[in-house]
């Protein structure tokens, strides 16, 4: 057992100083892609590393990138929050780097006082770290990017309310949509909107086709079903008003429901704690009695 704990600790103390090395001291190019560096295209510069994690994971994201990694879903995630694909990657191979090494230095920390782990414990405890740092990017870029795209959704709805009001008051398209915007609200949703609508000003661009790329780029499917329905009913002579007035009562009507679902889920789940503390009560309040009678027979 001594021989194998040995092993893991002499393998990831050469890892984790290997990683160090490379990132402090890169290696050289070769003569031969010095030669023909001036004749290749030019390749979209990578974001550069902005914490200690990112630089301790950088040398891996390129094998990351040959695996087919980040999935359809997390690369979703990370064009909705607009983060690079390679700092995502880095931090993913950083913070699992460290979670492989975390479970050898504690365990050299711990034999320093005497104390023996089973060569079981370390290895389980090893990989759940380390499957834990991989995977903690990803889920905390899904909740980021399900709570922007909430925030975009509250968004377009106050949009909407100010963009028929102004609508019926005489004013142009681009107008209302423009001050509707100003007056709407704040938060990173309204600022979404206002990029769109100051795109599609600036470009010339129809404002539908902004809020559709908008929505095609956040996932948002509301949105591009909006640009597609107002562009229809444009098109048609229809009342652009009516149809604005008519997606936002039905986008708020969505909203709302969704809301009250999240709420009898929270209520439900603030129930759990009560039942296991009423449960730990009645077995504390019953212990001694059924002691008692398991000690007569």
């Amino acid at each position: 057992m001594n021989a194998a704990l040995l092993a893991v600790f002499g393998a990831g103390i050469g890892l984790g100083i290997a990683v160090v090395l490379t990132v402090l001291i890169p290696a050289r190019p070769l003569l031969a892609d010095a030669i023909a560096a001036p004749h290749r295209e030019i390749a979209p510069p990578r974001a550069k590393p902005d914490s200690l994690i990112q630089q301790i994971g950088a040398p891996a994201r390129g094998a990351l990138i040959a695996l087919g990694l980040p999935r359809a879903s997390v690369q979703a995630d990370l064009r909705a929050l607009d983060r690079p694909i390679d700092r995502h990657l880095a931090k993913q191979a950083g913070l699992a780097l460290i979670g492989l090494l975390a479970g050898p230095v504690y365990t050299v920390a711990l034999a320093a006082i005497g104390v023996r782990i089973p060569t079981v414990v370390l290895v389980g405890g090893t990989a759940m770290l380390t499957a834990t740092g991989y995977l903690l990017p990803s889920r905390m870029a899904h909740g980021e990017a399900n709570k922007l795209r909430e925030q975009i959704r509250y968004a377009t709805s106050a949009l909407l309310d100010l963009a028929s009001v102004m609508l019926a008051a005489g004013a142009g398209q681009e107008e209302a949509f423009t001050a509707a915007a100003a007056a709407a609200g704040t938060g990173p949703g309204h600022d979404r909107l206002r990029t769109a609508l100051a795109a599609a000003r600036t470009t010339r661009t129809p404002v539908w086709d902004e809020i559709a790329a908008l929505g095609r780029r956040t996932g948002v499917p509301e949105l591009t079903e909006l640009a597609a329905t107002s562009l229809l009913a444009g098109t048609e002579g229809a009342k652009i008003r009516d149809t604005l007035a008519t997606k936002a009562a039905s986008l708020r009507a969505r909203l709302l429901a969704a809301a009250e679902a999240k709420a009898a889920s929270a209520t439900e789940r603030m129930g759990l704690p009560t039942v296991l503390l009423m449960t730990g009560f009645l077995l504390f309040v019953c212990y001694p009695a059924l002691a008692q009678v398991m000690k007569s027979l």
